[in-house]
């Protein structure tokens, strides 16, 4: 249920810049128009040719087009800013959004390392501007029906998940974002705050996440290509994970309970129609979920509403504080491997 304050206006539109116009922010221009307290405004890229591209197709004013980022940023045009550009320029742009007054919705991962995303943490607690971390799955009706099971204790007492997320690239190239370390590659970074953020909603209040053994491969271009992981998840539940750019995985979720298991067959992309595998003793049987909106506008409805100061009750996207308990995660799993 949502309820205003403030005495804010139930149709309050944000108006939303993009940086970077490579394919997630295609995702989001889409996504966009199922939803109606959004509107695309401004669009940045340092490439003439995909703005002109990028305008034509989402119907931008050719004078909110823009070559450099920073003068989006300083639009008065847009209320928040989707930080889509490649990883290793977040932090900066982070930053920048905060020192005009930007709200913010980031790409995962925030920032390269911890110190970085420990100076994010900083100037967006000063400055009180609103930031959440973009893993899209957390807005998804999937992810809330799927702790309400779990809260239900629908397979008993929670004690063991395994979760894993892997496609296999073919040919390695350092040119490519995946493979550079200096543009923030390794399958770690980019894909591991997948198990990892799914881990963190089963910690309880005053519990985090612990590392307890890593092991992994690296690439030729000096990135982790494929890993694996132990976690401890607060007191009680033992977790394993596992990333891969070398192999397709079956990129889904298991939940053990004392009384049963719950498998996600599509946790990291749920469709409009997903559904939970629920084993019970000897009975099997399925929970469907059935959404209005992708996975994409659903991040966007429930992130332009808090933007706009309406009230969630519990919502389950990743602010600055838990983008912090996953970098110290995504640090501690890749310092582990060297």
């Amino acid at each position: 249920m949502i309820v205003l304050k403030n005495g804010l206006n139930k149709k309050c539109m944000i108006k939303w810049g993009i940086v970077g116009l490579g394919n997630m922010a295609n995702k989001f221009a889409q996504a966009i128009n199922e939803v109606q307290n959004s509107k695309l405004i401004s669009i940045a890229s340092q490439s003439k040719y995909k703005l002109d591209i990028f305008a034509k197709s989402f119907k931008v004013n050719p004078d909110n087009k823009f070559t450099n980022y920073i003068d989006l940023i300083k639009s008065k045009e847009i209320d928040a800013v989707y930080i889509s550009t490649l990883n290793n320029t977040h932090i900066d742009l982070i930053l920048e959004c905060v020192n005009n007054n930007k709200k913010i919705l980031c790409e995962k991962p925030i920032a390269l390392n911890l110190n970085q995303a420990n100076l994010a943490l900083e100037v967006i607690n000063k400055s009180k501007i609103l930031f959440y971390e973009a893993i899209a799955y957390r807005s998804h009706p999937q992810t809330k029906k799927l702790l309400e099971l779990i809260d239900s204790e629908e397979v008993g007492e929670i004690y063991k998940i395994e979760a894993n997320f892997g496609f296999k690239i073919k040919r390695i190239k350092k040119s490519s974002r995946l493979f550079n370390k200096d543009l923030g590659g390794g399958a770690i970074l980019d894909i591991g705050c997948y198990p990892i953020s799914f881990f963190n909603l089963f910690c309880k209040k005053n519990e985090q996440l612990k590392l307890l053994k890593s092991k992994g491969s690296i690439s030729s271009t000096g990135v982790d290509d494929e890993a694996e992981a132990q976690i401890l998840i607060g007191k009680n539940i033992e977790a394993k994970c596992k990333v891969s750019f070398k192999e397709n995985l079956d990129n889904s979720c298991k939940i053990y309970g004392k009384q049963g298991m719950i498998i996600v067959p599509t946790p990291w992309l749920p469709s409009q129609k997903s559904y939970f595998e629920i084993t019970k003793g000897n009975s099997y049987y399925k929970k469907f979920i059935i959404s209005k909106k992708s996975v994409y506008a659903s991040q966007i409805e429930i992130i332009s509403n808090l933007f706009a100061n309406k009230v969630i009750k519990n919502p389950k996207n990743v602010n600055i504080n838990e983008s912090i308990e996953i970098m110290k995660i995504l640090d501690a799993w890749r310092i582990g491997l060297t």
